[in-house]
Formats: C-alpha cells, structure tokens, sequence
C-alpha cells in the first residue's frame, strides 16, 4: 500500500495520508513523501493550494508509529532519532509553506496529526474530530511543535490539554486555536472540487459550543501552581468536578513527563519561533528516548495494553533540557 496518495485536480493538491488501519499514523516513509511532495508543489504553476486528508473514515492521523519508538528506547537504537529530525523538519516546513495547506481534522488527530495539521494555513475540523496531545501518558512530551501551540491556548487551557492529555472536540478545539473552522463532514466531497486557492467560508457552519471557556476560572486558579504538585492540591481541593477529574488523570501520568511538560509549554512562547521550539523539543525527545518512562509508558498502552506502567522518575529532570550529542539545529 502506498502510504502517502497524491494528485492535482484543477489547481488543487491532494495528499492523502493512507495508512487507515493505523489512523494513518506517521512512520519515516510517510514523512519522506510528504517533505517530496512539498518539494515539488511548491512553485508548480499547476497548484495553488494544498488539501490534507486522511484516509479511512477514523482520522487524519493518530501520531507516529510507538512500536518504533519503544524499539529504540529498549535498544538504544537512532531510527527514533531520525524519524523526529525530518517530521519536526517537516512541521517548520508546514508551517512555512508559502501556498495555503488545507488540514482536514477528521476523527481523531493526535501527537504527530498535530503536527501535520496544527501548523496548517487553515485548519478544519468536524463533527467527529477529536484533537490530543496525550504524550504524558506514554513517558513522553508535547512535540511536533505542540509546546507551542498549547502555550498559545486562552488562559491556561493548553497546560490543562498538555498535562491531562485529554482530547477535545470541534469548538475546543477552535476555542484553544488548534483548528480555524467548523465544516460539517458531509461537506468534504464539495470542498474538495471547489477550493481552488484556500478559501473555505462557504463551507463553513456555526461553531458547536466546547466546554474549556466555561472552565476557564478553575483552570487559570489551578495551573498557575508553580509545579506539579502544587497543581494537583489545587484541583484536588477545587469544588468543579473538572478540577477533580483532571487531578486523577494528572496522577496516572509519567512524573518525569509531568515535570517536562510543565516546564516545556510554559517556556515555549517566549522562544522566538517555532523553529526554535522544535529544537528544543527534539533535545527534550532524544532525552526522553533514553529513560525507563517512554518504554514503559508505551509496552503499558500499546504492546501489553495492561494500563498499568510502573514509573521510574528522573532525578534531575534540567538535565533532560542540555543540550545533547546530536541537535536539530533548525536555528542556527
């Protein structure tokens, strides 16, 4: 199966992500054929905008492929390594496209989807899309640029999404600036073979109501604990049930990842560029690979699927932010 499907109709570039019995998630081919396919559009007089689709009717993208990076946590292997350096190098690219890049979130869009859609020039979502970062469960952090798009969130919302993991829905995800637009999924077919130049607002229907502005206070009081056991006191003691279910998902995540994430959303908007989140994010991933947490998380969610991993948390979590022997080096 060809994991990446592309064609031009009109002047419209279609990619299709096409690995549908794993939500289309990411591994190194896919993104090799993207970078490609970016590369060759980008001054074809035949294509003025670009629409990103799924395949299968689950989601756009589910992240990378864990089994791969749990491989390499156990090996110490570097196709974890490599994999990050050219999918982060594709979300800068993205992100900079000088043609729009139309991001269809259908389904579910999570960690590496984010990445693919979160950076696009417009970004849809529907009815069924259901958006996460849920990295802290599996011994990892908020990457593909992630940092920073939840830094940017209202409030304090995007720490709450980073730190739970928890998906969100259509007007979330609008709310938080994760997505752009609401376009009902029955509209795809006619978006499709009438956007010729990125523009959608024919398309478009009334945004459905999320529930993060209306929880807003609790989580503006609760998040500005300075660490994570002062944010669990609080939304321990707080009297929104929100507040209380979110203490009991924190409680279950990786402390390490806890601690990283913490410190990575909330220092990512004062960095300069995404570019300069990126490498940042790439030192805190090739850190993370070389703990217990990551190989652990992922054999407890996805190899042995018993839920149950046994943490192990890292004395000195600054020096997972060092720098390392190998760097992105996308700023110079």
């Amino acid at each position: 199966m060809v994991p990446v499907l592309t064609r031009v109709t009109g002047r419209l570039g279609r990619i299709v992500l096409n690995r549908p019995r794993a939500i289309n998630a990411l591994n190194a081919d896919m993104v090799a054929a993207l970078h490609t396919v970016l590369d060759r559009w980008e001054h074809s007089p035949r294509v003025r905008a670009i629409l990103v689709t799924g395949a299968g009717d689950r989601g756009l993208c589910a992240g990378g492929d864990l089994r791969v990076f749990h491989a390499d946590a156990l090996s110490g292997g570097t196709a974890s390594l490599d994999f990050w350096a050219e999918e982060y190098r594709l979300n800068a690219r993205i992100a900079a496209y000088p043609k729009p890049i139309v991001a269809w979130m259908d389904g579910l869009v999570m960690g590496g989807g984010i990445g693919i859609g979160g950076h696009a020039g417009v970004r849809l979502v529907t009815e069924r899309s259901r958006l996460a970062m849920p990295e802290v469960g599996i011994g990892f952090h908020p990457d593909v640029g992630g940092s920073r798009l939840l830094a940017l969130a209202p409030g304090r919302t995007g720490l709450h999404l980073a730190l739970t993991g928890g998906s969100i829905g259509a007007g979330d995800a609008i709310y938080t600036g994760l997505a752009d637009h609401y376009v009902p999924s029955s509209r795809l077919p006619s978006l499709a073979l009438e956007l010729h130049d990125g523009e959608v607002p024919g398309f478009t229907a009334p945004v459905p109501d999320g529930e993060l502005a209306a929880a807003r206070d609790w989580i503006d009081d609760c998040y500005a604990a300075p660490d994570i056991a002062g944010i669990l006191a609080r939304l321990r003691d707080h009297p929104a049930p929100g507040a209380r279910a979110a203490a009991k998902e924190i409680e279950g995540k990786s402390p390490t990842s806890l601690a990283v994430t913490l410190r990575s959303v909330r220092e990512a908007a004062a960095l300069p560029s995404l570019e300069a989140v990126l490498d940042r994010e790439f030192r805190l991933s090739a850190a993370l690979l070389r703990t217990h947490d990551l190989a652990e998380g992922i054999r407890a969610q996805i190899i042995d699927k018993d839920r149950d991993p046994r943490w192990a948390p890292v004395g000195d979590v600054d020096a997972l932010f060092a720098p390392g022997e190998r760097e992105l080096g996308l700023v110079h």
